[in-house]
């Protein structure tokens, strides 16, 4: 991972509908932080950061995530009846997928 790597994902927001998500890694401090940033996407403003700090236990990883939805009142409730929790799923199956890759308890 490095400054200005782009990253381009597929997603499906709703059944039926994809839209490319590009992304751009913004600043990399090696086993410290690294931040992202939304290039083109589903979002209004996207701006993710990954902190990683050992402790006794190994690696705390915690995410900040800032994020905006476009449409106004619509994109209010969009992310009421499903971004939000659409959002969490994705947290979720990160988790499960690190607690399964590296026979890890990952701490919400």
């Amino acid at each position: 991972m490095y400054e200005g790597q782009i990253i381009t994902y597929k997603i499906a927001p709703l059944p039926g509908f994809s839209q490319t998500w590009v992304t751009e890694i913004k600043s990399v401090e090696e086993k410290k932080y690294f931040i992202d940033e939304q290039r083109f996407g589903p979002y209004k403003f996207w701006h993710h950061k990954h902190f990683f700090e050992e402790n006794k236990d190994g690696v705390l990883m915690t995410d900040l995530v800032h994020y905006a939805m476009p449409f106004g009142f619509v994109g209010k409730i969009a992310h009421i009846l499903f971004v939000k929790k659409m959002l969490k799923n994705i947290f979720s199956f990160r988790r499960q997928f690190l607690e399964n890759k590296f026979n890890i308890r990952v701490i919400d």
